[in-house]
């Protein structure tokens, strides 16, 4: 067979991207790899092993069947993938969402390599997730399932092989009773298995904040780059959990006006600017920013329009796409989430100079401090949360620094250079380590 026939070679042979991903939407998957296709005219002699970049190292799907509280079996489907694990034990978050996907779950993955890459933090990437409303379920069904998943799973997870972590749906709970699933099975407490646990339970100061922090401080960082003022700009955010609500209120405590805010249930909108402290108030209460008393309710599809200098993106993934990208009147995009906007939206955001942060780099912060807490569990030393955040910002800044300069060498999108970046750090340990057997 030769080499242009072969099917990881690289050649043209089309099954880089599976059958079940052959169509006009991709999906996550097909929009990853489409991604790393755009960087590899930049990696030199590392594009040799760009096809290492393509496969999930190890993907694992797993039935999760519990006894519900009204006496009868459910069954729901799991997965974790592990992406890569060249540079380090593969580090992700798990979500339970009614939407997950295998295809979804190794874009995941796959992001996170590119992300903890990055920012240099000695991880691979890693994902998991359950297709699930977490809504429906009892405090105890969720428990259940949780347990469940985790001892699925635990074939694969460990403190030094993948590490969980919060992500959609998931919280310090969740993660408190996937650690003690695995300790039990193991037979010894082992806090290193997840990040983002109950700080009674080995958690690291500053997690919670961590991601929106992130978003701020590259926020910041690349404000200075095209001339924007922080103190007077204003915000808009899709999302006003974990990540959007943090960014928001790091952003306000700054000077800046965030006008605009849209959630699960709809959107609201301020010229003036929102009183985020009491929005957050607003959103315990309710659970939704819809009927804060202090904005105007505006139709969902209407904040698209809203006129503002930053917009944030702190939902789910593929947000920003073909159909509204050319009604965004922002000066620049800061990616919470993880994959909110399509090849074809980067490519019009590109067009009409607005700059767009991706989500390599702009979450990346609760990873950073992901690995703070994974550093402190295996010295059993815990920093302050002055010294975490300190830390975080720095690293973030540092980061930011050099993805900006190899988009200015190259002439190339942020996203673009972060993948530069990330992928010749991947591929040069690839390299290095070589091939077994």
């Amino acid at each position: 067979m030769n080499s242009a026939s072969h099917p990881t070679s690289g050649g043209n042979f089309p099954a880089r991207i599976p059958s079940y991903l052959q169509s006009d939407n991709l999906g996550p998957w097909g929009i990853y790899l489409q991604q790393v296709d755009r960087v590899a005219p930049y990696l030199g002699h590392l594009a040799s092993w760009i096809e290492t970049l393509k496969h999930p190292k190890r993907a694992l799907i797993v039935d999760v069947p519990i006894h519900l509280d009204n006496g009868t079996i459910a069954h729901f489907e799991g997965y974790r993938v592990q992406h890569n694990t060249s540079r380090g034990p593969g580090k992700g978050g798990v979500r339970f969402h009614q939407d997950v996907t295998l295809s979804e779950v190794m874009a995941l993955a796959a992001w996170m390599s590119i992300k903890n890459a990055a920012v240099n933090v000695p991880y691979g990437g890693a994902k998991g997730g359950i297709r699930v409303d977490p809504k429906l379920l009892s405090k105890g069904e969720l428990e259940r399932m949780t347990r469940r998943y985790t001892s699925e799973i635990g074939i694969i997870i460990g403190p030094t092989k993948d590490i969980p972590a919060p992500d959609v749906n998931t919280n310090e709970q969740i993660m408190a009773w996937m650690m003690d699933t695995y300790s039990m099975n193991e037979g010894s407490t082992a806090t290193g298995v997840v990040t983002g646990k109950p700080i009674d339970l080995g958690g690291s100061l500053g997690r919670r904040e961590a991601t929106g922090r992130g978003v701020f401080t590259v926020g910041v960082e690349a404000a200075k780059h095209i001339g924007l003022d922080i103190d007077t700009c204003r915000v808009a955010i899709q999302g006003f959990g974990n990540v959007g609500g943090i960014a928001a209120k790091l952003f306000a405590q700054a000077g800046s006006r965030v006008v605009a805010v849209q959630d699960h249930a709809g959107a609201i909108y301020n010229g003036g600017g929102l009183d985020v402290p009491s929005l957050l108030n607003h959103v315990m209460v309710h659970g939704t920013v819809v009927g804060f008393p202090k904005a105007e309710p505006i139709e969902r599809e209407a904040f698209w329009d809203v006129e503002c200098d930053i917009l944030i993106p702190a939902a789910l993934d593929q947000q920003l796409t073909q159909a509204n990208a050319n009604r965004i009147r922002a000066r620049m995009v800061i990616e919470g989430a993880n994959g909110p906007t399509t090849p074809e939206a980067d490519d019009i955001f590109q067009e009409r100079n607005i700059l767009v942060v991706p989500d390599v780099i702009a979450n990346a912060g609760g990873v950073t401090v992901s690995y703070f807490e994974w550093v402190q569990d295996f010295s059993s030393f815990f920093w302050s949360e002055d010294e975490i955040n300190s830390r975080l910002v720095r690293i973030m800044q540092d980061a930011f620094s050099a993805i900006w300069q190899v988009a200015k060498e190259h002439q190339v999108t942020l996203r673009t250079a972060t993948f530069i970046v990330a992928c010749k750090r991947i591929l040069h340990a690839r390299e290095l380590r070589g091939l077994y057997p």
